[in-house]
């Protein structure tokens, strides 16, 4: 439900103020009358003006969002209060965008809301996963501890953010540069080349003929493929906002034979690190798990942990639970095993999302070196399929002539 503030009078006609959870301004309303107070303001903060301003902003950075969060957890870890935290955040915030969502944050905190809920307000600055672990450890009382966590977390997945984008880098110019060249070659520079061909009448090669076919379509419907691309993207977009379509391509991902072990691994790091985090900090282990699901984007993956959460609350053990579902690697479900016959279940989780981390480099390390040559071999191959279909017909015509 959305939080709407509101301003009533007691019956004592004292002013109060506050944020109560409701669907609309009118049953908030009702909700105020209900309480014995008289409704004075009620406003859906998600729609107050500040509010709508903020969600057309980019968000807070990875990188300022880890400094922040580390912040917050020494600050807490102190001894100061969540309203002294906060003030002293915004005090501290360097950029604009930042001490306008701190402050938003500190007016719903201020108001009677929880950290997770006034911090799940501002999406594009607070992810799922963040929420979901900030929550955890408002319920189990070592918030610091979590945050000081989950700030490793942020840095540990930066870091190799900006790996994968610099291994990208090269093979994406390589892309733009072809496709550009290739592009102009067949709108500018191919129809007037043939064009001497097309005159002279002689019967052209098949390659050729293939190639002016091609220029002249490219030529005479690009607008319409420009629109039809964006076309489906969009609807693909819409369509996957649907909880069936989504579904069946979670699962085909799944079933891709590398893409799938790719989108595995990261969501099984992300949930052993944010229940390693979790445990770590004394949050219950359905809790832990409850907040684990949320951040587990791959929706086959989110509805096996749900299934393993019933197993739990059932009396069954988590890697017994985890294991029926098949839905993830054998090597979390062992560490996980050893970890509660151990009594080191955070360590094992740890050392779980720390192993598929440094697989997932692995994979991507292979993958960006086989994609490099093979893109230049394929962008080579169309260059040098459009330099033949220009030199045969030359080719003939000298021969001709001798």
């Amino acid at each position: 439900m959305p939080a709407i503030r509101y301003e009533a009078l007691d019956p004592a006609g004292r002013k109060v103020s506050g944020v109560l959870q409701a669907d609309t301004p009118r049953q908030a309303r009702s909700q105020l009358r209900a309480q014995g107070l008289l409704p004075v303001s009620v406003v859906d903060h998600a729609r107050a003006p500040e509010r709508r301003r903020l969600a057309w902003a980019r968000g807070i950075s990875a990188a300022e969002l880890s400094l922040l969060t580390r912040q917050m957890a020494t600050l807490l870890e102190s001894g100061l209060t969540m309203e002294q935290t906060l003030n002293a955040l915004i005090d501290e915030a360097a950029l604009p965008l930042t001490r306008d969502v701190l402050n938003g944050v500190k007016a719903e905190v201020t108001a009677g809301l929880s950290l997770a809920g006034a911090l799940g307000g501002y999406a594009k600055s607070f992810p799922d996963f963040y929420c979901a672990l900030v929550h955890g450890g408002e319920e189990s009382g070592a918030l610091p501890q979590v945050l000081m966590h989950l700030a490793d977390y942020l840095d540990a997945r930066q870091a190799l953010k900006q790996k994968t984008g610099l291994a990208l880098l090269y093979p994406v110019l390589v892309s733009v540069v072809a496709i550009a060249i290739v592009t102009g070659l067949l709108i500018y520079v191919v129809p007037q080349v043939v064009q001497v061909f097309q005159q002279s009448r002689q019967s052209l090669p098949i390659l050729t003929r293939a190639l002016i076919a091609s220029s002249d379509f490219l030529r005479a419907a690009w607008p319409y493929l420009a629109v039809g691309i964006i076309g489906i993207l969009l609807a693909a977009r819409a369509l996957l906002k649907h909880a069936g379509p989504r579904r069946h391509l979670d699962k085909l991902l799944l079933r891709t034979p590398w893409l799938g072990a790719l989108v595995r691994g990261v969501n099984t790091s992300r949930f052993a690190s944010t229940l390693s985090i979790l445990v770590g900090g004394g949050v219950p282990l359905l809790s832990a798990l409850n907040s684990g699901a949320r951040v587990v984007t791959n929706t086959v993956m989110r509805e096996a942990i749900e299934l393993a959460i019933e197993r739990v609350r059932e009396g069954a053990s988590l890697a017994r639970s985890l294991g029926e579902t098949g839905a993830f690697p054998r090597l979390l479900i062992h560490l996980v095993a050893s970890g509660e016959l151990s009594g080191k279940l955070q360590q094992m989780l740890e050392r779980a999302a720390r192993l598929e981390t440094q697989a997932l480099e692995r994979r991507l390390t292979v993958f960006l070196t086989m994609i490099e040559p093979l893109m230049i071999l394929l962008m080579g191959g169309v260059v040098l399929m459009i330099v033949l279909a220009i030199l045969l017909p030359i080719i003939e015509i000298n021969q001709l002539v001798h």
